[in-house]
């Protein structure tokens, strides 16, 4: 009988655990499409036309710090959640890489549209 009842606790925490992670999960996808459609305003918008690639990578980095702050902690959280034994590091160097791979393809684009012949 102790193993009955040792094996449903088993179940219900773990039942209680992917539910937890599923959620993480979808707080960190929430936050990196909020992420992205603010680079995407930033990207569209008719006053960076006229800047560098440099400058437009600079100007970037300076906007939408609450969405990357948002989805810094949310992707940081899943990590966690999903490898808890890990290195502390890991999943914040993991998120900083995200952010940084976002940005460039953000930059990128915007050099490969405004170099584009009209």
């Amino acid at each position: 009988m102790r193993i009955v009842v040792a094996a449903v606790g088993a179940m219900i925490i773990s039942a209680a655990t992917a539910d937890e992670l599923e959620d993480a999960h979808r707080l960190a996808v929430a936050g990196r499409d909020s992420y992205w459609k603010c680079l995407a305003r930033e990207y569209s918008r008719d006053s960076n036309k006229s800047m560098s690639g440099p400058d437009f990578a600079s100007h970037l980095a300076s906007v939408c710090a609450s969405e990357r702050q948002n989805f810094r902690v949310a992707l940081m959280d899943y990590l966690s959640m999903q490898s808890p034994g890990a290195d502390a590091g890991t999943p914040l160097t993991t998120a900083n890489d995200a952010i940084a791979l976002a940005q460039r393809h953000i930059v990128t684009a915007f050099i490969r549209h405004r170099d584009t012949p009209k």
